[in-house]
């Protein structure tokens, strides 16, 4: 759990794909938001009464079957309004007409705690990532030492690294990510580490990250992800 005032932070390793689901828990109205609800809800809904919360939000990282295949299971236990990108719909064909639909930037209100939208593309075009105070859950833009795939559907290596590039530059390098997979030999990681020892974010040529990406990294590198010194990620 990740404490920080007016919120808290709480996370579930769930499902065959060792999935992060998140629980975004406000101090003050003990209202609480879930973040890809999948696998094995009835941990989340015993974590939301253990907390003594009420789910009243979802958010989505973006729309693949192993980060929503819980959402009809949360709703029909709490009547929450359910959060998107706007292209993320288009992309997935579901949610299209919800009024909670967002664009990059907006900011939700969670009681007293602000969920800044980032629009992330690049492993699915409306994939997005919540920064709520020194965090960013990153779903499967962002993980520790690693980034989520451009071959599945969706996936645009071209845009992943414009947005790994953008977030490197642009976030405080205090920031926490917290990533949509449990695939490193940390679960958390501060932005200044990733920008350090994620081989994702070491390239300033956009060609050469698109060959890592597609053609090189996993055919070289296994999960558990640790650390990796600027200049190794190829030969």
């Amino acid at each position: 759990m990740m404490q920080t005032d007016p919120f808290s932070i709480h996370a579930l390793e769930l499902g065959p794909m060792e999935n992060f689901v998140y629980l975004i828990h406000d101090h003050a109205t003990q209202r609480a938001a879930v973040v890809d609800p999948a696998w094995e809800v009835p941990k989340l809904l015993a974590l939301a009464e253990q907390q003594g919360v009420r789910i009243t939000d979802i958010l989505l990282t973006h729309s693949h079957h192993d980060h929503i295949n819980g959402i009809e299971e949360v709703l029909s236990a709490y009547d929450a309004q359910l959060h998107l990108i706007r292209e993320e719909a288009r992309f997935w064909g579901n949610y299209l007409d919800l009024p909670t639909l967002h664009h990059g930037g907006d900011v939700i209100r969670l009681g007293e705690t602000d969920i800044r939208v980032l629009h992330t593309p690049g492993h699915t075009p409306g994939s997005a990532c919540y920064h709520v105070g020194d965090n960013l859950i990153t779903g499967d833009t962002l993980f520790v030492f690693g980034c989520g795939r451009c071959d599945l559907s969706g996936g645009d290596p071209e845009q992943m690294y414009v947005t790994l590039k953008d977030m490197g530059e642009r976030l405080p390098a205090s920031t926490v990510i917290h990533p949509g997979h449990n695939y490193a030999v940390k679960t958390t990681s501060t932005l200044q580490e990733q920008v350090e020892g994620n081989p994702f974010m070491h390239f300033d040529s956009r060609e050469r990250f698109v060959h890592y990406r597609m053609h090189y990294h996993d055919r070289h590198r296994d999960s558990p992800y640790g650390p990796v010194r600027k200049g190794e990620e190829m030969p």
